[in-house]
């Protein structure tokens, strides 16, 4: 009797397949997977006569992509988006992110990222670096966002974000929640555990030294540098130099780091970034929106600093669309710089797909279509106004699609999104749900939430 047979191979078929590989763009191309893994690359003609059997999906329109990489975000701010647009950051902590961050329990961490992760999902995302930020209780929160992100089959690199110098908190709670966050994602399908650190300015010595003590463990750290001014400001006043130069001189660097935002760099700090190989997420619609300042990525690209896209907090992008995020990304740098070629298209999406890959350190595994790699795929449709007519398929993805031409994604080759609708969750049964948790979150933490207003004021049933 022979042993179990091996899967068969699936064809993904599309006009435009871009690989953010040494393959480039394959016209009338197709992807051969086998299982969770591509097996090949290259022209449908040729693939289809090596897999005669192979069920073909695509009718060899739109455009094929890796899935994309979020370097960055929050779901701790799931259930806060669209409040405090006229606040700088260091005013939008204060006044919308400290004030939740002792009522967040686990629940609302699982509800908040199945809600913002499906988002995530429906723009092609299928990899997201998350920091969880929260005032420890008594019982673990962070966990719940595995939960979710298990549920919806994506893959997570999570980190709980611990700080404790504007609210002191104590080190041993952090420590445990760093903990519980290690062992769910060691027991989940897709997730991975990363140390996480808010920023320099929030942290007191004593959370540093633990930090660096824990890196000895797990050598992979997210943490923000130099989002706004202030931070190198403060930085260099208490510290006598600037929050990258401390990290590095602390041992922090000495780690596989992904830093959020690095905005206000200059020389010095970019040869600290280039030297300990820091990775940097580019989060230009929070960027925007908090009106910190733009990140020099063409500069950190040209002196070989690697650059992926994030989405950041849900609450300070408001959306979680990588989609319109790679659109902003390019459009943002080609006004700052008053120069069109500022960014393209295909450097965006290079920093979407094998840029994030390489920012988290798994560029073996994700963010190009390559044979032995994971098959996590974007399938966009050319059924839509926006797509018709596809003259380049890159400027065509970045700068006209939009989540209505997402048709399916695929992580480790099952579906995440059929024709457009997320299968890991029942969204008549989430969106209710995760409504009433944000009514309760918003009264609880006392924002200026009209939801949270006209909740109460609506007359109660009856029992």
């Amino acid at each position: 009797m022979g042993g179990p047979q091996a899967p068969s191979v699936r064809l993904v078929r599309a006009r435009h397949v871009l690989t953010a590989g040494p393959d480039g763009h394959l016209r009338d191309g197709a992807v051969a997977v086998r299982g969770d893994r591509i097996v090949a690359v290259g022209p449908y003609g040729e693939l289809s006569r090596d897999h005669p059997e192979a069920e073909v999906v695509g009718d060899g329109t739109g455009i094929l992509t890796p899935g994309f990489v979020s370097c960055h975000g929050h779901f701790s701010e799931g259930l806060v988006t669209g409040i405090g647009e006229t606040h700088t950051l260091w005013e939008w902590i204060v006044r919308i992110i400290e004030p939740i961050e002792p009522h967040l329990t686990r629940e609302m961490a699982y509800v908040g990222t199945l809600l913002k992760g499906a988002e995530a999902a429906l723009s092609g995302v299928t990899t997201v670096a998350d920091m969880f930020c929260h005032a420890p209780g008594a019982e673990p929160s962070v966990p719940g966002v595995v939960d979710a992100l298990d549920r919806l089959g994506l893959r997570g690199d999570v980190s709980f974000g611990a700080s404790d110098e504007r609210s002191p908190r104590p080190l041993g709670r952090a420590l445990v929640e760093h903990e519980a966050l290690a062992a769910a994602a060691a027991a989940s399908r897709r997730s991975r555990f990363r140390i996480g650190l808010a920023s320099i300015p929030s942290a007191s010595d004593e959370l540093i030294d633990a930090t660096v003590k824990l890196l000895g463990e797990t050598p992979r750290l997210h943490i923000h540098l130099h989002e706004v001014r202030e931070e190198v400001t403060q930085s260099r006043s208490i510290r006598g130099m600037s929050a990258v130069e401390y990290a590095a001189r602390a041992g922090l660097l000495d780690a596989q780091v992904v830093a959020a935002h690095c905005v206000w760099v200059d020389d010095r700090d970019v040869e600290v970034l280039r030297e300990y190989d820091v990775a940097v997420a580019h989060n230009p619609v929070s960027n925007m929106i908090l009106a910190s300042g733009v990140c020099p990525v063409p500069r950190l690209l040209r002196d070989g600093v690697t650059v992926g896209l994030g989405l950041d907090g849900a609450a300070s992008n408001d959306s979680q669309d990588m989609l319109e995020t790679m659109k902003v990304g390019a459009l943002l740098q080609k006004l700052h710089h008053r120069q069109a070629t500022a960014m393209t298209a295909p450097e965006v999406l290079r920093m979407a797909t094998i840029g994030g890959a390489r920012a988290l350190g798994v560029a073996a595994e994700l963010g190009s279509l390559e044979p032995g790699k994971a098959a996590d795929l974007v399938l966009f449709t050319e059924r839509s106004p926006s797509l018709t007519n596809i003259h380049d398929p890159y400027q065509e993805l970045v700068y006209c699609a939009s989540v209505r031409d997402v048709d399916q994604v695929w992580v480790a080759g099952e579906p995440v999104v059929a024709d457009g609708r997320v299968l890991g969750v029942d969204m008549g049964e989430l969106l209710p749900h995760a409504r009433e948790l944000a009514v309760r979150l918003a009264t609880d933490a006392g924002l200026d939430s009209e939801l949270a207003r006209e909740t109460r004021s609506s007359p109660q049933e009856e029992p």
